[in-house]
């Protein structure tokens, strides 16, 4: 008896460590406090049981009855006698509990509240594992058949977990399993009487044999492999983001953005952002005409190793949601629109794509909540793949103006102590308040670290980054200054938030590159991450620092511009008024004949033809410049003046084509001449590094190779791309300017033996050869399929 005793608190020790693994998904501790009487009722019921040496069905009765006075005690429903004795009432309110209990798991994501109907759910169903496993282990002495209901648990969080569960916890309950077979082991062996040696000397229940160690070992070592082998072969740590996390890209390190053990944006964006194939993910239509960011997760949870992700808790999407568009506040234009999506199944994920401030839902069922606090869509049953949805949603737009009458919020404001925190790095509250210095309102503060963000500070956009020696990711950032939209937006939020203003990171999509009417294409190369600020009677506004140029349907607003604009230059006589600054492509359209925009070429060279009819390349030397008209191809009309005529079509497929063929060559000769390409990086990128680092002294190249980038930008991304430009001749400009550069013996192997040539006779040689031993497979496997037998049986069966 005394054995059995022990064996059953050990079922009960590790039923206990099996239930670890919970700890994920509840926010505080309080289900294993109550799990833990459940379980001791459990156990005590049993211990009494066989003290009376009854049957098996009466062990288990009382050990059911335990748990039953355990959970009467735990959740009272007032009628209970003796507090712990239930009536009728009470399992009536267990019958709610468990009916609540389902909605709970609906409506809140991980980590979980502590819930009345979620916590009785829990502790009923380790107090049922802690029968089973008692009933296994010491009536049957099965106790590896307990590791079934052992592992029941470990299946609950497993199955809710939006990312594969942390391996310590694994490891706690496997470690209890372990501990219940060692101990039943223990427990035959004495069964067998005193065990002693052949020298009369006696040996210890404990002391172990050769098999008996050997078979610890393994086990150990087999623990040990089952939690560290998903960890370190990739695709192994399954999870609702798998579609996104499947790309392999270089992140930004520990510590700014990571979020274990939940569904990680960061990781998820930068893989996808630096995969080489193009995917289509979404598809839109709207009846707003330039709308802004289509957005599906937020992080707002600020710790010392970055934004992590909370779990979302709302309301079903088809129940009445918050109307934004009744508060009036004078400077905050609100509209009403709607807006269809389609998922691609290429997207699987356990939120919703949608525009900001969504009013009211269609073609969703109740498995899908909307939390209007982060302003998600969520389900913990469903996934995006494949989903087509329409809605209504609230446009805001915002006055400067408004924004700067916005007041401080109160500090005891729970948003404003949750969303204010901040890590204590004094680097960073030291440039934060030198920023701030002098700015009198909260938008007046935002919009200083906003436009800290700016070219003229040496920040640019990069997909590769460089790992820097500060310890702390964002010090790397803002000492490198060199990263992309998801460090331009944690460290935009982490700023404001050091300025006592509440801050957060968006995840979604830009607008996409491809439009049809009113229907938008999204692709993985659109998926993008930007800050948002909260104003006193306003909400949420959105900032993206990020650099324009690096992030393809990037949209700019009046209050947060594009700070790399180039300023307006002063009109002349005559012309049309500049593009719009909110406009994201007027950097793009400004001078469409010229390699900078600024002053007029025409002026500097002392000539009467107008800039838009002028070679960029006319002022070199002061040599006159053959006149560029934009005509069609069939117009040759010679000029007035007398100066040869360059024409250019207006074809926009034959622009594109020659913006991609100019492009192309550019490439190669960086190839040939050695230096550097980056893929990864945008054409605007390339250009702007090109001319900073290799054509810095030389003016004419620099403006030549931005044209090239700007021409290949818009060829991509633009709907119209740039025509009227002499490609051939800033290409022929940027070749000579970085042959110039290169030693005699490069310029020698680029003339004669060209590397990105040989480049492409090595790929079109490794090409033909996989064809030709593939079509020599083929013939092979044909020949050995054929065998005479078959004509001769053929034959033989006539």
């Amino acid at each position: 008896m005394i054995a059995h005793r022990n064996l059953g608190l050990v079922a009960a020790g590790a039923t206990l460590l099996a239930a670890a693994p919970l700890s994920a998904i509840f926010e505080r501790w309080t289900w294993l406090v109550q799990a833990v009487i459940a379980v001791a009722a459990v156990a005590a019921a049993a211990a009494l049981a066989r003290l009376g040496r009854t049957p098996l069905w009466v062990q288990i009765l009382a050990m059911v009855g335990g748990l039953t006075l355990a959970l009467t005690w735990l959740f009272p429903s007032g009628s209970e006698l003796l507090a712990v004795l239930p009536t009728p009432a009470t399992f009536g309110h267990f019958a709610e509990l468990l009916g609540n209990s389902v909605e709970d798991m609906r409506s809140h994501g991980v980590k979980v509240p502590d819930t009345d109907p979620l916590l009785f759910v829990t502790v009923l169903g380790i107090g049922g594992v802690a029968v089973l496993v008692d009933v296994l282990c010491v009536g049957l002495r099965r106790p590896a058949l307990a590791g079934l209901p052992m592992l029941a648990i470990y299946s609950v969080p497993v199955a809710v977990y939006v990312d594969s569960v942390p391996p310590v916890p694994f490891a706690i309950g496997a470690a209890g399993f372990l501990w219940l077979l060692v101990t039943d082991n223990v427990d035959r062996v004495r069964r067998f009487g005193r065990r002693f040696t052949g020298d009369g000397r006696d040996v210890d229940v404990w002391e172990s044999s050769p098999l008996a160690a050997a078979g610890r070992r393994l086990a150990v070592v087999g623990l040990a492999l089952a939690v560290l082998v998903p960890l370190a072969v990739p695709g192994m740590t399954a999870g609702l983001m798998t579609t996104l996390n499947s790309g392999a890209g270089s992140g930004i390190g520990p510590g700014f953005g990571g979020s274990p053990g939940r569904v990680d944006l960061f990781a998820a964006l930068s893989g996808q952002l630096n995969q080489s194939q193009v995917t289509d993910l979404v598809t839109v239509t709207t009846t707003e005409e330039e709308p802004f960011y289509l957005r599906f997760g937020v992080a707002d949870d600020l710790r010392t190793d970055g934004f992590r992700v909370r779990g979302p808790n709302g309301r079903r999407v088809n129940g009445d949601l918050p109307d934004p568009s009744g508060r009036s506040v004078p400077g905050v234009q609100r509209t009403r629109q709607r807006a269809t999506v389609q998922v691609s199944r290429e997207l699987n994920m356990p939120l919703l794509p949608v525009y900001a401030e969504p009013v009211s839902f269609a073609e969703l069922g109740n498995s899908w909540f909307y939390d209007p606090n982060l302003q998600v869509v969520f389900s913990n049953r469903e996934n995006s793949r494949g989903k087509e949805y329409s809605f209504d949603y609230v446009r805001s737009s915002y006055s400067p103006q408004a924004l700067r009458r916005a007041q401080p919020l109160p500090a005891d404001l729970p948003l404003r102590r949750q969303q204010t925190v901040t890590p204590d790095v004094p680097e960073v509250r030291t440039l934060v308040e030198d920023l701030t210095r002098g700015a009198s309102t909260e938008y007046d503060k935002v919009r200083a670290i906003y436009d800290y963000f700016s070219e003229d500070n040496g920040f640019s956009y990069r997909l590769s980054t460089e790992q820097g020696t500060s310890g702390q990711a964002i010090l790397d950032f803002l000492q490198n200054k060199v990263g992309y939209c998801q460090q331009y937006a944690a460290a935009l939020a982490w700023m404001v938030r050091d300025a006592g203003i509440p801050a957060r990171v968006a995840f979604g999509f830009t607008n996409g590159s491809r439009r049809s009417d009113d229907t938008l294409t999204l692709t993985n190369r659109n998926l993008h991450a930007w800050t948002e600020v909260y104003f006193d009677q306003i909400g949420w506004v959105p900032f993206d620092a990020t650099p324009a140029y690096g992030v393809p349907g990037s949209t700019r607003s009046a209050w947060a511009p594009d700070v790399d604009a180039p300023e307006e230059s002063t009109p002349q006589g005559g012309t049309s008024d500049t593009p719009d600054e909110t406009d994201p492509s007027a950097d793009a359209e400004q001078g469409p004949n010229q390699f900078e925009e600024g002053e007029d070429p025409g002026a500097a060279a002392g000539s009467d033809t107008p800039a838009e009819q002028r070679s960029p390349l006319a002022v070199a030397g002061g040599r006159p410049a053959p006149v560029v008209r934009t005509v069609d191809a069939s117009d040759a009309a010679p000029s007035a003046t007398g100066q040869p005529v360059m024409v250019v079509a207006t074809d926009p497929d034959r622009a594109r084509a020659d913006a991609h063929a100019a492009w192309d060559e550019l490439i190669d000769t960086l190839v040939d001449y050695r230096i550097g390409v980056d893929r990864t990086e945008t054409p605007r990128a390339t250009a702007e590094r090109l001319a900073r680092e290799r054509l810095a002294t030389q003016d004419d190249a620099g403006s030549a190779v931005r044209l090239l980038g700007r021409a290949e930008e818009r060829a991509r991304y633009a709907r119209d791309p740039l025509t009227g430009e002499p490609l051939p001749a800033a290409l022929r400009t940027v070749r000579g300017a970085l042959a110039g550069q290169a030693d005699r013996r490069t310029r020698l192997v680029a003339t004669v033996l060209p590397p990105s040539v040989l480049s492409r006779w090595r790929t079109a040689v490794a090409d033909n050869s996989s064809r030709l031993v593939n079509s020599a497979g083929q013939v092979r496997r044909r020949l050995l399929r054929f065998s005479p037998r078959r004509l001769i049986a053929s034959r033989a069966g006539r």
